[in-house]
């Protein structure tokens, strides 16, 4: 069975990478990618001359088991040795089972490989799509994170003033939220919240607005004020106009025009 180098570095590169960065996730280690990146280069290139050693039994083992060690200090940040051994036997351990996963595939597959004194030689780059997924699923962490983050940003606490009532709720703003009445910006609150806020000293009027479902028609009465907290932040709003929902929400809507 012929196999290229240039194949064999980045099936190596992608399998060491892959084992290093779910030992970090698994053991919450501190070391960043590109420090595993380094050091999957380091196992590439190990795993390529390997087989050109010679060695077999007990040292061919001997052999993987300290470059094995050896490479989970290069791609872990390591505080103290319990740090550094959770994160090894972690790799190792991981390596092992991922091993063991291959090798069956191969014998239900019936796919060519040879075996030698602690490694396979493959003609099917299993690392690469393993790389490539795992690369995507960390691409997909990230962006939620940042989707997150971005919504909590916009999450934040107000009170809303009508008739000498008080109420407060939680609320975010929505650059969605295009309602307007008479020109005035309309941030919508639920009919709970509503409930609180009106009666006989709040008018009510009932407007048309365009909405994510088509037209609906929906009653908006104005405010004395809203306060919105920002942070430590206190920012105070008068004469607010406020629609109330056709249907029960999560805390209020507030018009991108209020920050």
């Amino acid at each position: 069975m012929q196999v290229y180098v240039e194949l064999a570095l980045a099936e190596n590169f992608c399998m060491d990478f892959t084992m290093l960065a779910s030992a970090k996730l698994v053991t919450k280690n501190i070391c960043g990618y590109k420090r595993i990146a380094a050091a999957s280069a380091l196992g590439a290139c190990f795993a390529v001359v390997f087989p050109l050693f010679g060695l077999s039994g007990v040292w061919a083992v001997a052999v993987k088991v300290v470059s094995g060690f050896a490479l989970a200090a290069a791609g872990c940040r390591i505080k103290d040795i319990k740090t550094y051994l959770k994160f090894a036997l972690t790799f190792m351990g991981l390596s092992a089972l991922a091993g063991g996963a291959i090798f069956a595939l191969f014998s239900l597959a019936g796919w060519d490989y040879a075996t030698g004194s602690g490694y396979i030689i493959s003609s099917v780059p299993v690392g690469i799509p393993a790389f490539a997924v795992f690369a995507l699923a960390l691409c997909c962490k990230a962006a939620a994170k940042k989707l997150i983050a971005r919504g909590d940003k916009n999450y934040c606490k107000c009170a809303i003033y009508c008739g000498g009532r008080r109420v407060t709720t939680h609320g975010f703003f929505d650059s969605g939220n295009r309602v307007y009445c008479g020109g005035a910006p309309v941030s919508i609150v639920p009919p709970s919240v509503a409930e609180k806020l009106t009666d006989t000293s709040a008018p009510l009027q009932s407007v048309k607005v365009n909405t994510i479902a088509g037209q609906e028609r929906i009653k908006i009465f104005t405010a004395d004020k809203i306060e919105i907290y920002l942070g430590q932040e206190k920012h105070t709003i008068k004469c607010v106009k406020i629609g109330i929902s056709p249907r029960e929400t999560q805390g209020a809507v507030l018009h991108p025009d209020l920050m």
